[in-house]
């Protein structure tokens, strides 16, 4: 067997894919990222638990400075998101364009390693029939993780293994006990790790952007209120308006131009359809004509009924077969087939109703 390149969180996850490549006999390198200066998982405390895993298993580890490259990838494209109005999701274009994509070169030039694997909950299978390597749920669906790799290329997938993706959460904290793990009791990450390091959102998002005050408003235009800066809100908010109404009033959406957050009712807040690009269909080639899919557009939501249509520009529309609360612009809709083999995904674009295109 080749040289495989784990990459190591600190977590119990990846010291478990980590020990289970290295029990089956692969020649395991471990490799952390360092994305940010601090505390967190990412940072200095899951270096330090993941160089000592490394002792434990007695296999090299290399940490990459990749700072530079977090920042400006992925600190930059939230900064930028939030200003314009929108809620990005960072997780899946970390994945690619700064996980995956450097540590699978950083360990062809410089380890000779030809594959790498993390400790994400997701499987990956190669379909003879299309020559296509497919991205599938984890067998455990309350961890399944595909939703954030949906942006992987083909080259990436050919040359990734997910050792946990046939296994339950629980069955990898047993294991890690098992192996006298120092990292089996170690509690999870439950946030990003932007969040994770600045206690908050909005605490990290007020390190880069200023307070800008504006009117909270309804849907006809009344003034109900004011905020502190439309970065503090997303689609589908409705605590902390800090507004009083007969009925319980949601964020619809954020008008930069006029530096207002509109509130209306929850039915207001639902959508039937929504366009989504920067599309990468990872399974499969791209369609030339509508399909039926499941579809989340949010990591902890249901997989719901829709059609997929795709659009000349690359781009497509979906179109939900009952209308879905809270489509947030920027977050990722990924669509699957069977709700197991994911199709493909991409970024919610602001909403625009259809006589208005």
């Amino acid at each position: 067997m080749g040289k495989v390149v784990v990459g190591l969180s600190g977590g119990v996850d990846s010291s478990v894919a980590a020990a289970t490549l290295h029990q089956q006999g692969q020649d395991v390198i471990g490799l952390t990222l360092w994305l940010m200066k601090g505390k967190g998982q990412c940072c200095s405390e899951g270096m330090v638990d993941a160089a000592q895993l490394c002792e434990e298993l007695d296999i090299p580890y290399h940490v990459v400075d990749t700072r530079e490259l977090f920042e400006e990838k992925i600190i930059n494209y939230v900064v930028e998101g939030y200003s314009r109005g929108v809620t990005p999701l960072p997780c899946s274009q970390c994945n690619r364009s700064v996980k995956f994509g450097p540590m699978l070169d950083y360990a062809r030039q410089e380890l000779g390693a030809d594959t790498i694997a993390t400790g994400h909950y997701a499987r990956i299978a190669y379909n003879s029939d299309t020559g296509r390597y497919e991205l599938r749920r984890a067998v455990d669906r309350k961890k399944d993780q595909s939703y954030f790799l949906y942006d992987l290329t083909q080259a990436q997938l050919s040359a990734t293994q997910f050792p946990l993706g046939e296994q339950t959460k629980v069955q990898t904290r047993e294991m890690a006990t098992k192996l006298g793990l120092h990292t089996a009791e170690k509690p999870e990450s439950q946030d990003l790790c932007l969040i994770e390091q600045h206690g908050s959102m909005q605490a990290f998002l007020d390190k880069y952007l200023a307070p800008k005050t504006g009117d909270i408003v309804d849907t006809n235009g009344n003034v109900l209120g004011q905020h502190t800066g439309i970065h503090n809100y997303t689609i589908g908010q409705r605590k902390g308006l800090g507004i009083a109404a007969p009925a319980p009033l949601y964020v619809i959406s954020l008008d930069v131009a006029r530096n207002q957050v509109v509130v209306g009712e929850r039915d207001s807040v639902h959508q039937p359809y929504c366009t989504v690009d920067r599309v990468n269909w990872v399974s499969v080639q791209a369609p030339d004509s509508p399909m039926a899919v499941t579809v989340q557009i949010r990591y902890r939501s249901p997989a719901v009924a829709a059609t997929v249509f795709p659009l000349a520009d690359g781009s497509v529309k979906l179109v939900f077969k009952e209308p879905q609360f809270s489509v947030s612009p920027g977050q990722a809709a990924v669509w699957y087939d069977d709700d197991d083999r994911v199709l493909g995904g991409g970024l919610i674009r602001p909403f625009v109703p259809e006589d208005e295109h």
